[in-house]
């Protein structure tokens, strides 16, 4: 079996990323399957109905990222860096050339039989199309990922801390060995069972990006395109609790400090919702409730994510640690 070898630079350019449009593609997937996932049920049945409202299941995204197989690979560019923004990476899918584009198109039609209406646009005019593709994506970030990113992002970061702790404490051939069941490191090359197509230097560039997913699995994700790192995206550690609620009980002292309504708010703030939403669950007022988000939001407590006529809020990565550490 063919394997991606090695060299003593590559090794030393292997880095780790996470990124937004590496969780895009597999989690559009699942909301517009209709298997119910055994893991990420929660967050479907929150999501598929704004999606459906949106009209996010039969746009742009559709054509391009279909139920199973190739999705075209300048939707996914190489991380420039170890936790790249979804604005930078929108601008890198934007300056993508019109030759490759084409070419992933040409590769798309082999796959799925035939284009569709709105790709059969964007491969007569990439440039002129490209913004509403990226429109449709941001789109979809806000929607979809975006309210959750605080709860994933940690996810994905803890994920990372634990392979840099295997890679100082037992080397890189515990990291990949213990990586994937998939995955095998041998005479300096890393090798996956049951790749399509073969994994080798030749196809792609020096160095490799491993990229933790929350949405990826249960099998692997790769990408090979020259002059690009070779880029592979596994399932997270602990993707099974991802939407597990979680208790946030002893918060005596924490309401002491922001006052009991913004506590209760940021404690029903485990999920998503919009101020209605709130207003319901807690007994306050819509307004009320409005100011007291505010407040939040202006603390870097709570993020404001716009869908259609709607805002939804949800609890910040700093939020959780607090929160934490009150139910401590």
């Amino acid at each position: 079996m063919e394997g991606l070898t090695f060299s003593a630079g590559d090794l030393a350019q292997m880095r780790f990323a996470v990124s937004p449009m590496w969780e895009i593609t597999p989690s559009f997937r699942l909301l517009t399957s209709a298997a119910r996932h055994p893991v990420h049920h929660p967050w479907v049945d929150q999501v598929r109905p704004r999606m459906a409202a949106a009209g996010l299941d039969r746009g742009w995204l559709a054509e391009l990222i279909p139920p199973s197989g190739y999705v075209p690979d300048f939707l996914n560019p190489a991380p420039a860096g170890p936790a790249p923004t979804l604005t930078s990476e929108l601008a890198a899918i934007r300056a993508a050339p019109s030759d490759r584009i084409r070419r992933d198109l040409d590769h798309l039609a082999r796959h799925q039989g035939r284009l569709g209406l709105r790709t059969r646009a964007l491969y007569a005019d990439p440039q002129s199309r490209l913004p509403k593709v990226t429109e449709a994506i941001e789109t979809y970030w806000e929607l979809a990922l975006a309210p959750y990113w605080a709860r994933i992002r940690t996810l994905l970061d803890a994920d990372i801390l634990h392979r840099a702790r295997q890679v100082a404490e037992r080397g890189t051939t515990h990291l990949f060995n213990d990586l994937h069941t998939s995955v095998s490191w041998d005479d300096n090359a890393l090798r996956l069972a049951g790749r399509k197509q073969p994994l080798s230097r030749p196809t792609a560039g020096p160095g490799l990006i491993l990229i933790p997913s929350a949405f990826t699995g249960p099998g692997l994700r790769s990408r090979t395109s020259l002059p690009d790192p070779p880029q592979l995206a596994y399932p997270a550690r602990g993707t099974g609790l991802l939407w597990e609620s979680r208790p946030t009980t002893r918060t005596g002292a924490l309401a002491a400090v922001l006052g009991r309504s913004r506590t209760l708010l940021l404690t029903e703030l485990d999920t998503p919702a919009s101020t209605t939403e709130l207003a319901h669950r807690t007994g306050l007022s819509t307004a009320g409730v409005s100011q007291y988000l505010t407040a939040l939001r202006n603390a870097g407590l709570v993020s404001a994510h716009r869908v259609g006529r709607s805002v939804l809020y949800a609890r910040t990565t700093a939020a959780e640690t607090l929160l934490e550490a009150a139910s401590g």
